[in-house]
Formats: C-alpha cells, structure tokens, sequence
C-alpha cells in the first residue's frame, strides 16, 4: 500500500463532510429531513433561474469549442491511435453517465407529466400526451450531455496534452486560481465534487434498488422488504468491487460492453414484438417538437405563476430545474471518466461523441420504453396513471414490462441490465474518486484505493436507506451541488486561458497536436514537439 501517493486532505475532508451530514441525520432524522428540504426549496426556488442559464450557456459554449481551433487539439501525442474503439468508449461513457436510473424513467417518466403536464396543459388531454413524450427526451438531451463534458475539457487538456499526471477538478482550475490550489481552496474543492458525487450515488440508489428488488419480487415471489433491498445493495456493492479492483480495461470496460449488448437487445425486443409503428412515429414527433421549442423549454420558469390568477404547477423546479441539478453533482465525476477514457481522440470528438452518443441512447431508451408504456395507457390494455398512484413507480415499471410478451425472460434480462447499469455506475464512481484522492495517477489508482471507495460509496446509503433517509440525501446533494456552478464557470474559464495560451504558440493550426515555433542556434525557426514545449509551461507552471 503505497500512502504517499495518497492526497490525505481530501481523502479524510470528503469523509468528514460524508459523515457531517449523514450522521446528524441518523440522530435526528425528522429535524435533519425539515431543514435539507427548506434548503432545497430555498435553492430551487430562488436560484433555478441559474441552473437553467448554466444548461443552455455550457451546451452553447460546447458547441463553441467543438469547432473552433480548440477542437482540432488531440488528447494524446500526433499520431496516436484511441486507447478504446467507438463502441467500447461510447459505452462506457454511456453506462457510467446513466445508470439504471435510464431504466426508471425512461419507462415511467411520462407518466407524470400525462398528469401534471407543463405550460398549464390539462391532464390528460392531447396537448398533455405530446408534452409527455417529448419532455423525457429533452431533460436526457444534448444540454444533460453537455453538462457532463465540460469538465473533461480542462481534465483531459492537461492529463494528456500537457502531460499532468493528476486527475483532479483542482488542477483543472489552475490556470485561473494559480498556486492557491495546492492549499486548502484546491482541498475544499476535490472535497465539494466527491460529496456531490456520493449525494448523486445516493439518488441513482434511491431509484434503482427498488426498482430490482420489484423485478426479483416478480420473479421469485420474494416479498419486498428492506432486507432483499439490502441484500441488492450488497451483491451489487460487490460486483462493481470487483470490477473497479480489476481496472479499466479488464472490468469497467468488459462491463460496460455487456451493458450496452443487453441494452440492444431488449429495446430491439421491444421495438419488433411492441407496437412498432406507435414508438417509431411518436418517437419522431417528439424530437420534432423539442427542435420546434427547445429555447422555450430551456427557459420556462413559470414566472408569471401565483400573478393575475395564474396557478403555480411547480414544473421547472420539480423536474428541469432538478434534471440540471443532478446531472451538475455527477458532472465533476462523469466529467473525469470521459477524460480518462478519450486519449488518443481530438476535443471536437469528444465533446460531439459523448453529446451525440449520449443523446441517441437516451432517445432509444424513451421513445421505446417510454412510448410501449404509453401505449399501454392509451389502449386501455394497462391504467398505467392508476397503477402508479396506487402501488407506486417501481412496482408499476415492472407491470409494463410484464405486458410484453415473454414477460418473465424480459423482465429477468431487464432486472440483470439494471443491476449491470448501477454497478457500472458505481465502479466508474469509485474509480474516480480514488483518482482524486490521490497526488498524481501514472496508469490507473491504486486497487485498495478503488476499492475503498467502492465500499464507502455503498456504506452511507445504505444507513440511511434503512432510516428511510435515502431521499434527503439525495436532496442535500442537490443543495450541495450548487457551488458547482462557479466551479463549472472556472472549468470553462481555465480550459480557454490554456489552450488558447498554447494555440497563440503554435503555427501549426491544420495539425490536431499543439506545435510552438522556436528558434535554433542558427537564428532559423524549428517546431518542437507539443510534447517538448509543454513541459517547459509545466515547469513555468510550477
């Protein structure tokens, strides 16, 4: 166990915060549960305006720098093939940026606005069925996959192009903070992305534990209890163990790839025994009704809700505003592994490949599972709305999936998907997190450092899931989360101050890799490597 290369700052900060918070709701779980959902409701209501204007500024500033000279820079040295193929990278960002969380809502997500649609719609009527097909797609969508990717941006500019062995939101920002990031503000930032990850943990937990112990219930008539839902969380603790024990290429990677077959398999399933001719045109229109009104849909916050008689629904903040909330806690995290799996790829790859990949497999997941669902509602062969108000979203998941044929085989491949997608999500997470926790990362983090954290990452949800405290946690995450948005700011700010310092350098603008003009002895010009310059700017640097 080689500890000098662990960062203990961080290491024991992220553990303090962890139980700082979790252990007074332990104590005093009905006070602790009151005061994080005032601070929710503080945040969402009075700044939701900020989170919204950080979705559409990051997707705008990504489109920027995807083809702008900053997107021709190769993460890796001229020549250098991709470390992963497409199919295995896009897997692997897509699995680690999903979850089973996918699965929840892609099949129940339009449910709830059916009932409660946006723009004052009534529930139930056409206008309400349209929105509901189109709104799932919209929070998965190019903005939630913009998100993010930014943070790869810095992350990956200076891991591989300026040769910075460390993969830490805290040495993203140096360009802008300087040497203050190697004290205590560097600290309190690696501290604040690792508890808005384990929060955000905590909620793919909340969604996806219940919804496999319904599918296990299912197939064996095993009653629901917390003990079966315990004994999920434990055999999928061990399954990500494992497989962050055994590393990116032999684990994660494996992993995820018989994720993204399972996920092809059974949407194509669906797809040829459903009804087909529904998914596929509805699928359509709603990406025609999300182009036709994607600004309006960025930017709705209900302001005139509570004045000259409008009524309050609450919307934005229910679900856009908590959409951009989550995906800004895993952002940092998601942010890191995209990173890390993207040597050998241009900016403009990366960027457009994990926003178009991401994109299309959320697309997939709603318009197939989302719309079969639907179906079922507007047929009459299943009151979904009904089902779900009477014995709650994860046991009506499972009764939709039972209207297919085969239902026992589907929802057996349906609950293994599940478990592979959280523990998928889960071995990336606690890859990551050991990444940050140490001084630098020469090749992959330390195997008891990846491990330990796979276990921590389990430990506090589940305390508190037997508290029935997982949702607070999932909300103080949020309330947490929200320093994120500076810390998004500095990211963006830090990524254009390198790269462009370096691009000023360089005569070399057709080449993806950084070249800097020098002169020789003999007063000529001669390019030298990006590999050479860079480490002169990494010495200047320090």
């Amino acid at each position: 166990m080689n500890a000098k290369l662990i960062d203990w700052g961080t290491f024991i900060g992220a553990l303090i915060l962890l139980l700082g918070v979790t252990v007074p709701l332990v104590l005093f779980p009905e006070s602790g549960k009151e005061i994080v959902s005032q601070a929710n409701t503080f945040v969402s209501g009075n700044f939701g305006v900020m989170y919204m204007m950080m979705g559409l500024l990051i997707f705008a500033f990504l489109i920027f720098v995807a083809f702008s000279k900053n997107g021709q820079i190769k993460l890796g040295d001229e020549g250098e093939k991709p470390e992963f193929n497409t199919f295995s990278w896009a897997a692997m960002l897509f699995a680690a940026g999903i979850g089973s969380s996918i699965l929840y809502w892609a099949v129940i997500e339009w449910a709830y606005y059916y009932e409660g649609p946006p723009f004052g719609q009534e529930g139930g009527s056409k206008e309400a069925v349209e929105w509901a097909t189109a709104y799932g797609i919209f929070h998965w969508g190019p903005i939630a996959w913009a998100i993010y990717t930014l943070p790869a941006l810095p992350i990956a500019y200076f891991y591989y192009v300026r040769k910075k062995p460390v993969l830490k939101i805290s040495e993203a920002v140096r360009p802008v903070l300087g040497r203050s990031v190697d004290g205590p503000l560097g600290t309190v930032i690696d501290v604040l992305f690792m508890f808005g990850l384990m929060g955000g943990a905590g909620t793919t937990l909340a969604l996806g534990t219940p919804m496999i112990a319904e599918g296990v219930s299912d197939l064996t008539g095993i009653e629901v209890t917390l003990g079966l839902q315990a004994a999920i969380m434990i055999v999928c603790t061990t399954i990500f163990a494992i497989s962050a024990y055994s590393g990116l290429r032999r684990g994660i990677k494996i992993l995820s790839d018989v994720n993204l077959w399972l996920s092809i398999f059974i949407l194509a399933f669906i797809f040829i025994v459903g009804p087909t001719r529904f998914m596929s045109e509805t699928t359509f229109n709603s990406l025609g009704i999300i182009l036709d009104n994607f600004f309006k849909m960025a930017t709705w916050t209900e302001p005139f809700a509570n004045v000259g008689g409008y009524e309050e629904t609450m919307f934005p903040e229910s679900w856009t505003v908590f959409y951009w909330a989550w995906w800004l806690v895993y952002a940092p995290f998601v942010g890191l592994f995209i990173a890390r799996i993207s040597r050998g790829r241009t900016i403009r790859q990366m960027v457009l490949g994990t926003m178009i990949y991401g994109t299309l497999g959320c697309v997939l997941f709603f318009g197939i599972m989302g719309n079969f669902g639907l179906y079922m509602q507007l047929t009459g062969q299943l009151d979904v709305v009904s089902f779900l108000d009477a014995n709650g979203a994860p046991a009506t998941i499972i009764e939709i999936i039972n209207q297919l044929p085969l239902a026992k085989f589907i929802v057996l491949i349906f609950t293994i998907l599940a478990i592979i997608f959280l523990a998928t999500t889960f071995d990336s997470s606690s890859y990551i997190l050991a990444a940050v926790v140490q001084k630098e990362v020469r090749g992959e983090p330390l195997r008891w450092n990846r491990l330990f954290w796979a276990f921590a990452l389990c430990i506090m949800p589940m305390t508190l899931m037997f508290l029935g405290g997982l949702d607070t946690l999932q909300t103080a995450s949020i309330v947490g989360g929200f320093p994120l948005i500076f810390i998004m700011l500095l990211l963006s700010w830090s990524f254009m101050k390198a790269s462009n310092s370096d691009i000023r350098a360089s005569d070399d603008y057709e080449s993806p890799t950084i070249h800097i003009k020098r002169w020789n002895r003999k007063g000529k010009k001669r390019k030298r490597s990006a590999l050479e310059v860079l480490e002169d700017r990494n010495k200047d640097d320090d």
